[in-house]
């Protein structure tokens, strides 16, 4: 494993227990909430590799559910609890943030580019979750 991976991994799973924070998750759940963000990020990181962007994505959503489900049922907890965390490093933002950029800035072909991209990726992710 290259240190790139393992530095994304500590890096999505602070993001993820800081997200984890704001939605108020009791605090004996946040290490859980972030090894669910880093093992999701970094299935998506190696996937990428093989497969285009919106079916790595699909593929690592599907961890974090797994995982989700797998510590909810182990912690007798909600499945939400690190669910909505858990997902927070593979949501679209940069995606959605130059679609609105191109959308103000006057450039419908690059909009309607970055628009479909981020709406693959938010398909696939709504279809792990459903």
């Amino acid at each position: 494993m290259s240190i790139r991976i393992l530095w994304e991994f500590f890096a999505a799973a602070t993001g993820t227990m800081a997200f984890a924070l704001l939605f108020h998750v009791p605090k004996k759940y946040y290490p859980f909430c972030g090894l669910i963000g880093g093992c999701g990020w970094v299935c998506y990181e190696i996937l990428l590799n093989v497969c285009s962007a919106p079916v790595a994505t699909f593929f690592a959503n599907t961890v974090v559910v797994l995982l989700s489900r797998f510590f909810a049922v182990h912690k007798q907890c909600p499945v939400t609890l690190f669910l909505v965390s858990g997902i927070f490093p593979l949501v679209p933002g940069a995606a959605l943030y130059r679609a609105m950029k191109y959308l103000m800035a006057g450039c419908p072909d690059m909009f309607r580019e970055e628009s479909a991209y981020a709406l693959l990726f938010a398909a696939s992710m709504s279809a792990v979750i459903m």
